[in-house]
């Protein structure tokens, strides 16, 4: 099993590739092209009820682990009863797992048990739920994901009305003085990626932008070179 995340020790912007765009019948591939230039692997976990569409279980976290020992694995459940899985999902070796807001009545006690199987926790709001939602929890993540883009299908455009959600997150962290992660999840490429920095987003996932490319690492590349244009120095 992974250790918790470092929240503290990470320079930003993050670069997290999504696998739900990598090849599916050469994961590993795929991975070997980013030629270590992310930060992070995004790993969507879909049950084909909170979202309608089937991915993977924990075997493959299990066989990424295994792969990949020292690799930060972030996953993703869009997954209805989510205290059903976090157990199988924090024992084959994620490094954070994030579970939806929409997705149990028992939000608080889903985020301390993850935390107890020796994983950072993540709260993630779909594209039409209020940021306010998970105000209360805010103080038990490492981690923020705000969807922007209806979560379920890769390659979808981006909601520039997520930004306002990202922004909040990020004066609320401030006033208050939590330290959890910003991340934003959805049709982000070189294009928006200062954007999203500039709208207080630490973590970037990217996967048709990365993945869909004749040469994924120079995409993260680029991703992260534009990202950078987005950050605000003292």
């Amino acid at each position: 099993m992974a250790g918790p995340l470092p929240v503290k020790s990470w320079k930003r912007p993050i670069i997290a590739p999504s696998l739900l765009s990598a090849d599916p019948l050469d994961i590993g591939g795929s991975v070997d092209l980013l030629q270590g230039e992310q930060d992070w692997l995004h790993l969507d976990v879909m049950d084909g009820h909170f979202v309608p569409n089937l991915s993977y279980g924990p075997a493959l976290i299990e066989a990424c682990r295994s792969r990949w020992p020292d690799f930060v694995l972030d996953v993703h459940l869009m997954v209805d009863r989510p205290e059903d899985f976090v157990e199988d999902f924090a024992r084959a070796g994620s490094t954070v797992l994030t579970v939806h807001q929409e997705a149990t009545p028992h939000l608080h006690r889903v985020l301390h048990r993850i935390r107890d199987l020796g994983c950072s926790p993540g709260v993630t709001i779909n594209p039409g739920t209020p940021v306010e939602t998970i105000k209360p929890v805010l103080d038990l993540v490492d981690l923020v994901l705000v969807m922007s883009v209806n979560p379920g299908f890769g390659g979808q455009g981006f909601i520039p009305g997520s930004l306002e959600k990202t922004r909040l997150l990020c004066c609320w962290r401030e006033a208050f003085g939590h330290d959890y992660l910003i991340e934003i999840d959805g049709g982000i490429g070189p294009g928006n990626s200062a954007q999203a920095v500039k709208g207080g987003c630490d973590v970037i996932v990217a996967g048709s932008a990365v993945f869909n490319t004749p040469e994924p690492s120079v995409a993260v590349r680029e991703i992260r070179a534009r990202a950078l244009e987005g950050v605000i120095c003292d």
